[in-house]
């Protein structure tokens, strides 16, 4: 054999090599996306969707549904995190791939967007459903909002809120953020409405065994989700829940195990810089529902948003300066917080001066104490709650720190608050303006969602040192003086 012929018939070995290795990679593909929906979501948006522990998370939720071992499923996230792209787009046509005699029903805040999520789904049965699954969309009356399965009897109907779904039913229910903004988040007429509407239609659409999605961004502590959970609107399901804010603030709670501090999305651009900055843009109170999943009242609970006054230079005159420390028994990593609150009076006015706040080791709380005694001299009482680490606190610190002076609570936390609340209602307590300090909007926002709130450490020092300047509370606080 000629030697060109040779080299050849090498190249063309090489060639068909190669082919045969392409084919075979495509074929795999295909083959892991008919299996695992995270594959199926990455091959069916073409790059655009980027593989994240918490889209990953999402996923095998999702195939929890597809396997029946869940029947309802909440997913809480924070806006632009992915949860529409990676749920009410793609699913669906995933579901239907499998199953292709089920029924699924998608539920919006608007008809547009819902025929949008619609067509994304049909769009990818027609471009996959062939190859993955061996059928594709009916050309019989197919809508954007309405198509069904070429060689089954399943489809897909897609409707905003109010929108005509008689004489449907559902296997699937996917309900993604029925409210569109704050004005409707804030009307309980707008409320009222979708409660009644999801009780008395869309629930009534399921069949028996069928699963349930609801997919929101936490826009009111009386929403969709928050009626759902509460055994006085009826009977509680029982509900899987993925909630994932922004930021981790509870390791002990968080579904993706991040420490204290981390962000959900650092490589989609929402790190924690990021995260300082659009919590500074849209404010705490919306930071805490939309970006936090944890709501609370825009009016307040127990301390109303509006009691609080604002100082931006202090006045002359103040008195009675002093210090306010409630102290957590556990190491910085977890959830609990150590705060310490300088205070000071003028007449019947109360003036919240100056505040620490963090996750604190023992030997960072004793230097906390120290640094905030060395900034404010003046404070001639240091007011510590005598427990857990506070009682160690005093030990290492009373011959050290002089006017430490252990307080013996005794009563619930609420009864405490509840004493010292006619004072702010009464408009003579003075905080930071939000320029002053950064951390103000916090404390308001705890204050407001209290006693329902993730944390109370800042309300108790708040209690604690106002009960001390109300003498009808110290029996209350048991403090000693």
């Amino acid at each position: 054999m000629p030697v060109w012929m040779k080299g050849r018939m090498a190249r063309g070995s090489r060639s068909i090599s190669s082919a045969l290795k392409k084919s075979i990679a495509t074929e795999a593909r295909y083959e892991l996306a008919r299996r695992y929906y995270a594959d199926y979501v990455q091959l069916v948006h073409a790059g655009r969707w980027k593989r994240a522990r918490h889209l990953d998370l999402v996923c095998r939720e999702l195939e929890n549904i597809m396997s029946g071992t869940t029947k309802r499923l909440m997913i809480f996230m924070p806006p632009r995190h992915g949860k529409s792209m990676t749920v009410t787009e793609t699913f669906p046509s995933f579901f239907l791939g499998k199953y292709p005699e089920k029924r699924v029903i998608e539920i919006s805040y608007s008809g547009e967007l819902a025929q949008q999520f619609g067509k994304k789904n049909r769009d990818k049965v027609e471009e996959y459903g062939p190859l993955l699954f061996g059928h594709s969309t009916s050309n019989v009356q197919a809508t954007k909002t309405n198509w069904n399965i070429d060689n089954g009897t399943g489809g897909m109907i897609s409707v905003g809120i109010g929108g005509s779904i008689t004489g449907y039913g559902a296997d699937l229910l996917v309900v993604d953020d029925p409210i569109k903004n704050r004005g409707e988040a804030e009307s309980l007429t707008y409320r009222d409405k979708l409660w009644d509407e999801y009780q008395s239609t869309v629930s009534t659409r399921l069949h028996a065994g069928g699963a349930v999605i609801i997919i929101l961004t936490r826009w009111h502590e009386d929403d969709l989700a928050a009626r759902l959970l509460n055994p006085e609107y009826g009977k509680v399901e029982d509900w899987k829940i993925i909630s994932l804010p922004a930021i981790c603030e509870d390791p002990d709670t968080d579904p993706l195990g991040r420490t204290f501090g981390e962000a959900l999305w650092p490589a989609g651009g929402y790190n924690e810089a990021w995260a300082a900055q659009q919590k500074e843009t849209v404010g705490t109170y919306a930071w805490s529902s939309l970006y936090m999943q944890t709501p609370t009242p825009s009016s307040g609970g127990m301390f109303k948003r509006n009691w609080w006054k604002r100082w931006r230079v202090l006045p002359s005159g103040l008195f009675d300066f002093i210090q306010s420390w409630d102290c957590t028994f556990k190491d910085k990593d977890v959830s609990d917080y150590v705060v310490g609150q300088v205070w000071a009076r003028k007449g019947a006015d109360r003036y919240l001066v100056d505040q620490v706040r963090g996750r604190m080791t023992f030997t960072e709380t004793l230097n906390a104490m120290r640094d905030l005694s060395a900034k404010w001299p003046q404070t001639s009482r240091k007011l510590v709650e005598d427990k857990a680490n506070g009682t160690a606190v005093i030990d290492v610190l009373k011959r050290e720190i002089p006017g430490i002076i252990p307080v013996e609570p005794f009563g619930g936390k609420v009864a405490r608050a509840h004493a010292t609340t006619a004072v702010a209602e009464a408009g003579n307590v003075y905080i930071p303006a939000a320029e002053i300090a950064t951390w103000v909007g916090d404390f308001v926002e705890e204050m407001a969602a209290f006693p329902s709130g993730a944390h109370d450490d800042q309300v108790d020092c708040y209690s604690q040192a106002n009960a001390y300047y109300n003498d009808n509370a110290f029996s209350l606080m048991g403090l000693v003086t």
